[in-house]
């Protein structure tokens, strides 16, 4: 990756002092001026005492601090139990959400819970099933007093600004991309089983995170827009983990100068710096975006305390950040599109050489360098869309710069999807709807599809541009199973404008006149109250939901084992794997209000031979039972062989003994796995295959591994020295129920497979009492329900 000289890290604490000056202190007390000196004299800022500045007590100064104390429900800074001020899923996790609720005992949505339709809007695949799931969620809010958006209406995330962000509040929303910092609001994306909690009126249970200053300086140049400032921040922090799992806060006076547009539009991609939240320094901007939207209260000014304590830092100038983009696939492969048309075939050929191997498909070729025209990057199709693009703004600009010109007849497409209803109207009401029409580009209603390959697939070997949130592999809804591939280039909507303008060979915005968009915009709600339910606190309990055929309960979830006999399903080598790839996205959307049905499509883009291997385990396990309670059935020849080397290995003394205590599944290894979407499923699906447990290095986001832990499976970590397995291996893991249950972290168990037994050791680290009690019951369903 090219190295970015428009930001610095700071790996260590920083304060920052009279909101204005980032400093750090070294061992002796002196004091290094990061950023910001303004007004003051050097000199001025050289007396500060270091010794004065106390981490142990500034630590508590920040904005963060001050909304996660307030939201925290256990009596312990360090050990954090937090309630939110309102949940928000769509409707390819609502329905999962509320079987899951309904089955531990659901009465009452307790707090606003929005059920948005924004990702099977289409209705177009499986039939009926998906309109089936609409119907689902309004009889769910009407009974159980929820706020129903149908679709077209908005994308979550923009009504979740729009009508429900309020400054110093926390919402949980089961979407990876659920961040509204920029508004005042902590937002965090997770997992379905999160969100029933907090249903059920229990806590979120996390350790207080370390807080990471992003201090921005400077302004933008023209043609710089949001992607381009979040693609530059992903690309410093994503591999090196710096922010993983912490908190970013937004502070310094570049934030001044920015829209709250355009703040919103960099803080919805720190989901993929792999950070847990963020928060923003609010002012008259953000007061007025509420004003604006007829929720003046719902303003609160946000700032640090006089001197407040961060555990690192990224330093911003927004004055150098250039137009950037995340080649293929993963926004973190970030190059500035100057250094991309300066050295084209150098990087195309490296991205191609690493897509390969990502595919891991050598029948598929994956090539951009065919894409090269008079040394350019020329692309095929170009979206404006979702939570990241299709804001007011962004689609404004977009209508400036196309005004009077043509997007041409040949196969370049250009697609803009507004991000709600209310900016549509806007963009109609202000000329841009028609000027963009006008130019050619194709405008759509409020739909996420493109940001997870359920519209606007492109053709084989086509390479969209697009302002969206990722480019994972076959995220844009291609399928390498049946010889398809495509591919997605992140960049902002001033940059794919320009490069629309230029026939499509790749151009930077700066490259181009930006012309002046003035204009001030104006909220009309009134879509929403002609359409919108608001249901809470006005539940019909005697309500009755209303299911589609394909809508299933949750098959039954074992309690854990004595003991554990796993048989290693697949092995993914990759250095991170996606949810996408652990649970494709697209297609599968339409199935995931049926666990059976959507099992079917796990790991199927990655190792297309794991559900079968992993069936054939549950059916022993299903015979182990049986034999347990029957103990004089005959065996069966699979099972037989499943015990032959255990028994020679020295672990099978008695059979029937064995067989009694001990449960048969299959397991997962990879090596960090979780990058990407909150769907739960990526764990549930697992478990519904009889999967026990994750074996690997590290996890690459909490959601997953939470997800993991709520559908009670093991997210065993393992040293990286030790982690040789091979498909069909066995793991016998002695006791794992007591020592889990006595809170022990290591758990010693024996590989047994490819002509040797070894002995290796696995971990299970800062596991709560509620989330060990959680795996011991088999599920968070068992877990409440018991």
């Amino acid at each position: 990756m090219e190295v970015l000289d428009n930001l610095r890290l700071i790996n260590n604490g920083v304060h920052f002092i009279d909101g204005r000056t980032l400093v750090q202190v070294d061992q002796e007390g002196r004091v290094e001026i990061l950023a910001g000196s303004g007004n003051a004299s050097l000199a001025e800022l050289a007396e500060v005492d270091g010794s004065s500045l106390r981490p142990e007590l500034d630590r508590h100064n920040t904005i963060a601090s001050q909304i996660l104390t307030r939201h925290n429900h256990s009596g312990d800074l360090e050990k954090l139990r937090v309630r939110f001020d309102a949940l928000a899923s769509h409707d390819i996790t609502y329905v999962g959400i509320v079987q899951t609720a309904r089955a531990s005992g659901l009465e009452e949505f307790p707090l606003p819970y929005v059920m948005t339709n924004c990702h099977n809007s289409l209705c177009a695949v499986g039939g009926t099933i998906n309109e089936d799931d609409h119907v689902f969620g309004l009889s769910a809010a009407q009974k159980y007093g929820g706020i129903y958006v149908p679709a077209h209406l908005a994308v979550i995330h923009q009504y979740m600004r729009e009508m429900m962000a309020a400054g110093g509040s926390m919402i949980l929303g089961s979407d990876s991309h659920t961040r509204y910092g920029a508004l005042g609001t902590m937002a965090i994306g997770e997992g379905g089983p999160e969100l029933v909690k907090q249903l059920l009126g229990k806590t979120y249970d996390i350790t207080y995170p370390e807080i990471i200053a992003v201090y921005l300086e400077g302004r933008p140049q023209p043609g710089v827009g949001p992607q381009d400032v979040a693609l530059a921040l992903i690309g410093a922090v994503f591999k090196n983990n710096f922010v993983n799992n912490k908190v970013l806060e937004f502070i310094g006076p570049g934030i001044a100068d920015l829209s709250v547009d355009y703040r919103n539009g960099i803080d919805v991609m720190t989901t993929e710096t792999t950070c847990l939240s963020s928060i923003w320094c609010t002012d008259q901007k953000v007061q007025e975006y509420y004003q604006i939207h007829g929720r003046p209260e719902a303003y609160l000014p946000l700032q640090p305390g006089a001197s407040a304590y961060y555990d690192g830092a990224v330093i911003i100038d927004l004055a150098r950040i250039e137009p950037m983009i995340a080649l293929p696939f993963h926004p973190s492969n970030v190059y500035s599109i100057a250094e991309l048309n300066r050295h084209t075939g150098d990087i195309l050929r490296a991205v191609e050489i690493e897509g390969q191997k990502q595919m891991d498909n050598p029948a598929l070729r994956f090539s951009l360098t065919d894409k090269i025209v008079d040394g350019r990057l020329q692309a095929d199709q170009a979206v404006v869309a979702g939570c990241a693009g299709g804001s007011f703004e962004n689609l404004y600009q977009v209508a400036a710069m196309m005004d009077n010109h043509s997007v041409g007849s040949g196969e370049l497409a250009f697609s803009a999807y507004p991000a709600s209803q209310p900016i549509y109207l806007e963009l109609i009401r202000t000329g841009a709807a028609a000027r963009m029409m006008m130019a050619g580009i194709t405008m759509k209603t409020a739909f996420c599809g493109p940001c997870f390959g359920a519209g606007d697939v492109p053709a084989n070997n086509a390479l969209s541009i697009r302002h969206t949130t990722r480019n994972f592999p076959n995220r844009e809804g291609s399928k390498p199973g049946e010889g398809q591939i495509s591919s997605v280039a992140l960049m902002d909507a001033r940059s794919i404008a320009a490069t629309v303008l230029n026939r499509g060979l790749l151009t930077a915005a700066t490259e181009v006149e930006i012309p002046p968009s003035p204009v001030t915009y104006t909220f009309n709600r009134e879509v929403y109250d002609h359409r919108v339910y608001h249901g809470f606190r006005r539940s019909a309990g005697q309500t009755e939901l209303k299911f589609g055929p394909n809508i299933a309960d949750w098959p039954p979830m074992l309690a854990l084992p004595r003991n554990l006999l796993l048989q290693v399903a697949a092995v993914i080598t990759d250095p991170i794997t996606t949810t996408d790839e652990l649970i494709p996205s697209g297609e599968t959307s339409s199935f995931r209000s049926n666990p059976l049905k959507l099992a079917e499509f796990t790991l199927s883009r990655k190792d297309p031979g794991y559900v079968g291997r992993a069936k054939e385990v549950d059916v022993l396990e299903k015979e182990r039972r049986r034999l347990a309670d029957s103990p004089d059935q005959e065996i069966s020849t699979g099972l037989q062989a499943l015990l032959e080397p255990l028994a020679e290995a020295g672990v099978v003394h008695d059979r029937g003994e064995f067989l009694q205590h001990t449960g048969i599944g299959s397991l997962v290894y990879a090596v960090k796995p979780g990058d990407g979407s909150a769907r739960e499923q990526a764990a549930s699906s697992q478990k519904v295959l009889g999967g026990w447990a994750n074996i690997a290095v590290g996890y690459a986001t909490k959601r997953y591994r939470s997800n993991l832990i709520n559908w009670g499976m093991l997210p065993f970590t393992i040293d990286p020295a030790a982690a040789d397995f091979a498909v069909g291996e066995l793991i016998f893991i002695p006791d794992i129920r007591t020592r889990l249950a006595q809170g022990e972290e290591s758990f010693p168990a024996q590989v047994i497979g490819r002509g040797r037994r070894r002995e290796i050791e696995l971990r299970l680290e800062r596991l709560s009492a509620d989330e060990r009690a959680v795996i011991l019951k088999g599920s968070l369903i068992n877990y409440y329900a018991q």
